[in-house]
């Protein structure tokens, strides 16, 4: 009888999700002209997609009866998978979405953020209206220079920003609606790759890797203790 050979699992590099620094996230909120309703529009959306992590999906979708910015301030969507969530509102995007519903009101199942023709803003749109506000928010921020701005990325910067905060992965899991808590876990290598580049900054230039070796002297000394 042949022995049983084990077949090693297939490796690859896990690629680290694409996120917006708060520098980034400010700089493309600036982007959008304001002076306009479209651009008042564009920015309560990119504002809600950088605080809750919404899915392109479930931002586009979202109706008036799905936002309550009374006492508990959340939206309410249906998820993947048919699932009900609540995501709760910083009081700064409760702001301008309470502006936004009294510059634009609509009946509860009409859409919050619409086009000029009241129907849903599409997906294609939003992804055009994004790029060329990430053209222009590049003149302010070059570090965004080269970075592809997609609603998944305002969705990854959503949960690197919760991380940041300390929040746990199951909560940020719950939060994103992920079905398993494993899937969050791209976040904790971003996180980790992030604070090994900022060590490596803040390394002697001239350092030598590696483990510390203390002298002959040093360990008398500890052994005096």
């Amino acid at each position: 009888m042949r022995p049983r050979v084990a077949i090693p699992p297939k490796r690859f590099d896990r690629t680290l999700v694409s996120y917006l620094t708060e520098d980034e996230i400010t700089a493309l909120l600036a982007a959008p002209d304001r002076s306009t309703w479209t651009g008042r529009r564009d920015h309560a959306l990119i504002m809600l997609a950088c605080q809750t992590g919404l899915r392109v999906s479930e931002l586009l979708h979202l109706t008036h009866a799905d936002v309550h910015l009374g006492i508990g301030p959340h939206v309410s969507c249906l998820g993947k998978g048919r699932k009900q969530r609540i995501t709760p509102l910083t009081a700064t995007t409760v702001a301008i979405l309470r502006a936004w519903q009294q510059e634009h009101p609509g009946t509860p199942i009409d859409p919050i953020f619409p086009t000029r023709r009241g129907t849903p803003l599409g997906r294609d749109g939003f992804q055009r209206r994004l790029t060329n506000y990430a053209t222009i928010a590049t003149r302010t921020c070059p570090s965004m220079h080269g970075k592809r701005i997609t609603p998944h990325v305002l969705r990854h910067s959503a949960a690197m920003r919760l991380l940041a905060a300390g929040v746990d992965t199951t909560v940020i899991a719950l939060w994103l609606g992920h079905e398993n808590v494993a899937t969050t876990q791209i976040y904790i290598h971003a996180d980790l790759a992030l604070k090994e580049k900022a060590l490596a900054r803040a390394a002697p230039q001239h350092a030598t890797a590696g483990r510390f070796q203390p002298t002959d002297t040093v360990m008398a000394f500890l052994d005096s203790l």
